[in-house]
């Protein structure tokens, strides 16, 4: 039988069925989104600085305006939490999801067909960093309303294992990202900036349609379509407050907002030490052959396909505070050693260092993060909630590739204060995992009133 998006499923196995392919769609649409995403990235720390921003007498500082770029990208990132969380919110989950997917795959796609600095001068770094801002905007509102499809469709004692499909989904991302950056890599170097570097971006357009028609399936989620069925019950008045989600959002929910924010800003600092300062590390100030560092990131990505899930359905059993605690505790063990295998030209055991921090460190704390955050919110407001949440550090995050490069270049490549900076980072998520309230018992049609009293 099928249901169009105002009617919800009548029978658990309908639920359970539209749970699944919610989750699916979520993990797809993710995936794709993210592997436009990191082979930027990638190719910031491999291609960019050269090809873009070239300075024949330190090659270290091309790579650092390449990574300023990088960075302009998650300054639009909470603008497009808003916009899209605030659509979301209003709207619906659907429309917001394809949107920011569509502008996701054309910009990258653009971003390939470019021509370099030699070619048009200063208008090749500009409309590179304009592609980077579009990139940027519509990340910006992509992992809430994946999140919310995965956590919302799903049964209520199984949130976090649904939950982490998005998060696989970028686990994904990340193993085609780096796994054809890998492959392209080994191109002679005339080749590679020739035309190597821009097969990724141009091959974005073929998992942007596999996207897009996976996510023009979906149905609005049911936690979405009561929360609509009961606001259209209530006086006008009642109706035109509610239709601005970040006002509510701002006035009832500050403390998890805040709280979420913490958790998010250790996590990513962390996650960016595996998906990009470590390879300019290593390309730079190690023996290591960048091929190497790549296989690495994507083996670990791979394991994470499967820690992910772990994580997520272990928080259904334990505890979401309980696992993203856990991961934090991990991360803060690992990350000076991370370096010190990577300074010691330690072939073998980067490829274990890589395993352990990203598959079970990030894993721990990023697999449980839309089940996490989206409990924290009531159905009004979550879009823009957890959106924020994820996208406010971001403008932190963004500079942290820029700056930890910038502290390479001025200790002589000395990793230490950058390890040092992210222990930090992990023990204030760690601490505001600790108090946030525990959520998986929650019922998120009545999320507001069950965190007030979780506090």
């Amino acid at each position: 039988m099928a249901h169009s998006a105002t009617t919800p499923p009548t029978t658990e196995q309908e639920r359970t069925k539209l749970a699944k392919r919610a989750a699916v769609a979520s993990l797809v649409g993710t995936a794709v989104e993210w592997y436009d995403y990191f082979i930027f990235g990638t190719a910031a720390a491999l291609v960019f600085g050269e090809l873009f921003f070239p300075n024949e007498d330190d090659p270290i500082i091309g790579t650092l305006s390449a990574f300023a770029v990088f960075g302009v990208g998650f300054f639009a990132r909470p603008v497009g939490g808003v916009v899209f969380g605030h659509f979301g919110d209003k709207f619906g989950r659907k429309a917001a999801l394809v949107t920011t997917l569509m502008l996701m795959g054309v910009s990258t796609f653009l971003i390939g067909l470019l021509p370099t600095t030699d070619q048009i001068g200063i208008w090749a770094p500009i409309l590179l960093v304009l592609l980077r801002l579009i990139q940027g905007f519509g990340v910006g509102g992509e992992w809430g309303g994946a999140s919310l499809v995965a956590v919302e469709y799903a049964p209520a004692h199984k949130r976090g294992a649904y939950g982490s499909f998005p998060q696989i989904g970028n686990a994904v991302g990340l193993v085609l990202s780096t796994g054809i950056f890998a492959i392209v890599s080994t191109l002679p170097d005339e080749a590679l900036m020739s035309w190597g570097w821009r097969v990724p971006f141009l091959l974005s357009a073929v998992l942007i349609a596999v996207g897009l028609f996976i996510r023009f399936k979906l149905t609005e989620t049911p936690a979405f379509q009561a929360a609509q069925e009961e606001l259209e019950k209530q006086p006008a008045e009642e109706q035109a407050r509610e239709r601005m989600p970040i006002t509510e959002l701002f006035k009832r929910f500050r403390r998890p907002l805040l709280l979420a924010m913490g958790m998010r800003l250790g996590e990513a600092v962390f996650g960016y030490i595996i998906l990009t300062i470590g390879l300019t590390f290593a390309e730079n100030y190690t023996d290591i052959p960048r091929t190497h560092v790549l296989v690495a990131s994507s083996i670990a990505a791979a394991l994470a396909i499967y820690t992910y899930y772990f994580f997520g359905k272990l928080s259904d059993r334990i505890g979401r505070r309980t696992v993203f605690i856990i991961g934090s505790l991990v991360g803060v063990v690992v990350t000076f050693p991370f370096f010190w295998v990577l300074d010691a030209d330690a072939l073998v055991l980067m490829y274990v260092a890589y395993a352990v921090a990203y598959a079970i460190g990030v894993g721990a704390v990023y697999g449980v993060e839309p089940a996490f955050f989206a409990e924290l919110f009531s159905t009004k407001v979550r879009y823009t909630g957890i959106s924020l949440a994820a996208q406010i550090p971001s403008v932190l995050i963004g500079l942290w590739p820029l700056a930890s490069t910038a502290l390479l270049a001025a200790t002589g490549g000395d990793p230490w204060p950058i390890a040092a900076i992210t222990v930090a980072a992990l023990l204030i998520g760690l601490l505001c995992a600790y108090l946030a309230p525990e959520t998986n018992r929650i019922d998120m049609t009545r999320v507001g009133d069950e965190t007030e009293k979780a506090r």
